[in-house]
């Protein structure tokens, strides 16, 4: 319906014979404007994103086999088009290298960017040993190249692009997949385990959202994930080089770094401009070449300036990207320097290869502590603690919003903050911003969280709760202390300040087989109508977003 009221030409990504065209199309298109191509290039991002919400958000019983291969290829297709589109646009730009002419070098220099893309540009015109490096000013990436380099034929481009189209497609899809579709995708251990916290339980999921104010967990349950398990189709890594994505994920985008060969220039002839045309298209400089031996070819020296819009919280990994074997590796990067406050980070590469910058994906895990609170009807505010950042989650309705995001007392990542959107969205913009707090499928193997406990040992998590009505906030003396051990729900008799725990009941209180019965017990006739009338809608988002966070196993 948004598309359809839109009407800006774009093709329904879903229709293979509207996709289709629209990629022909493009093919036969032959203005290699780098301009055009970035404003085209936004459109097909927005077409491949609009095929990832669907493979993510579509109900397994929605979508059949046949469709989810279609939406899959589409994407590929079009990730594949989108480079070979800025390949062209390249090739046109070597060829008219006087239009970007720098005045101090004669070399040709030129930075082209959006949102999306920064396109950095270099030709080496005049081959001059003294001009072997360059900073591209505008945006502070540079290079430094072997002599060898300096007096070739060689052109250097640096593009980063902000998304990432190198990785495994299942790379961008596993850690949402599984907690989809009101989740189905989560493996039946785990759902037996938060039904058994009834946390995510519909009817007392209300007394939570409206009226406790503030929660927090004593103990974790246990995560069955954390069982042995035997049944896993996963392979062992066993070279050291190569980066495990379960991991280590990558964040920043993407940098193709690349060194070309420089096609014939355009030579003015009195009132001609005449150019010795190729059809070999762009061409790679191989560096090194072919047997050369590894001594008489030197590194080549790389320095990034790292953009405000993503949070690096540990010195990053840097990996290339191995296209024979689909994965990133370590190996021929070398005397990498982070520099945390100045954003930039440098680096030498034994060859040219197309880079990320990758961050533990639990580095916020486990969380120090979180919060629910109503802010109104129908409204709340989840508030997550984690070692490097809090982050604050404002819910409303049928959507969520990021409120903030503060590391070491400082606000961050404002272009991400206050926008309206739905769970899934939101997920996907903290995690391209580096603030990953969602477990995924096999993070139980890299986080240290409560092993399974032997026969006769109780589970349990404590909960502080507060009948919230009225928009004022509660006093100290209205906190109560429950407990649940996934099998009965009691009111205790200590208090969050008691010096000693105890399970000793309050007074005149008794067991309830969930804590959605035991509250009703205390619980006022307006709280219980309010709970009963609480928006489904808004139920349903923050069920996603505890289940995605799975506070109780990695608090």
């Amino acid at each position: 319906w948004e598309r359809y009221l839109s009407c800006d030409g774009s093709p329904d990504p879903t229709v293979l014979q509207e996709i289709n065209t629209f990629m022909s199309l493009w093919r036969e298109d032959r203005n290699e404007d780098i301009q055009l191509v970035m404003e085209k290039g936004e459109q097909v991002l927005n077409l491949i994103e609009k095929l990832q919400f669907l493979l993510l958000d579509t109900p397994p019983n929605e979508i059949t086999e046949k469709e989810t291969v279609q939406y899959q290829e589409s994407i590929l297709e079009l990730q594949n088009l989108l480079h070979q589109k800025y390949n062209g646009a390249t090739e046109h730009l070597l060829k008219v290298t006087n239009m970007y002419e720098d005045s101090e070098t004669g070399n040709m220099q030129a930075v082209i960017k959006d949102k999306n893309v920064t396109f950095c540009i270099w030709a080496n015109l005049k081959k001059k040993v003294r001009f072997k490096n360059h900073v591209f000013c505008d945006v502070e990436h540079g290079f430094d190249l072997p002599k060898s380099l300096a007096v070739s034929n060689v052109a250097v481009r640096i593009l980063h692009t902000q998304y990432d189209h190198v990785s495994p497609l299942w790379l961008h899809a596993s850690s949402f997949k599984e907690n989809s579709s009101s989740i189905a995708g989560i493996n039946e251990a785990e759902e037996k385990t938060e039904k058994k916290s009834e946390i995510l339980d519909v009817p007392s999921q209300g007394i939570w959202l409206g009226y406790v104010q503030y929660c927090k967990i004593a103990y974790s349950m246990q995560d069955p994930l954390r069982q042995e398990k035997t049944n896993e189709k996963e392979e062992a890594i066993t070279d050291d080089n190569v980066v495990d994505l379960q991991q280590f994920v990558p964040v920043g985008g993407v940098y193709h770094i690349d060194a070309l060969q420089l096609p014939p220039q355009v030579k003015q002839i009195k009132d001609w401009n005449m150019v010795e045309l190729l059809d070999v298209g762009l061409e790679a400089y191989p560096y090194p070449p072919e047997e050369a031996e590894e001594a008489a070819y030197p590194p080549i020296h790389i320095s990034l300036r790292l953009s405000d819009h993503v949070m690096y919280f540990e010195d990053p990994v840097i990996a290339r990207w191995d296209p024979a074997g689909q994965q990133w590796r370590t190996d021929g990067i070398s005397n990498v320097t982070y520099k945390n406050q100045e954003k930039s980070i440098t680096f030498e590469m034994d060859a040219f290869y197309t880079i990320a910058l990758l961050q533990d994906a639990h580095c916020n895990m486990l969380y120090r502590a979180w919060e629910l609170r109503p802010t109104g009807v129908d409204e709340a505010l989840l508030r997550v603690t984690t070692v490097f950042a809090t982050v604050q989650i404002q819910i409303k309705g049928h959507q969520c919003m990021l409120s903030s995001v503060v590391v070491e007392e400082k606000h961050v990542l404002f272009h991400v903050t206050g926008k309206w959107t739905s769970p899934l969205d939101l997920r996907a913009v903290l995690k391209k911003a580096g603030v990953n707090i969602f477990p995924g499928e096999y993070s139980y193997k890299y986080v240290s969280v409560n092993k399974k406990v032997g026969a006769g040992v109780h589970l349990f998590f404590l909960q502080q709760v507060s009948e919230h009505i009225k928009a004022d906030s509660v006093e100290d003396k209205d906190w109560s202390l429950y407990m649940f051990n996934g099998q009965k729900a009691q009111k205790l008799k200590i208090t969050e300040t008691s010096e000693a725990f105890s399970e000793e009941l309050e007074e005149d209180t008794e067991f309830h087989s969930t804590l959605y019965h035991m509250l009703k017990d205390f619980a006022s006739k307006e709280a219980i109508d309010k709970v009963e009338a609480a928006s489904f809608l808004f139920i349903d988002v923050v069920y996603q977003l505890l289940l995605a966070m799975r506070v109780l196993t990695y608090s």
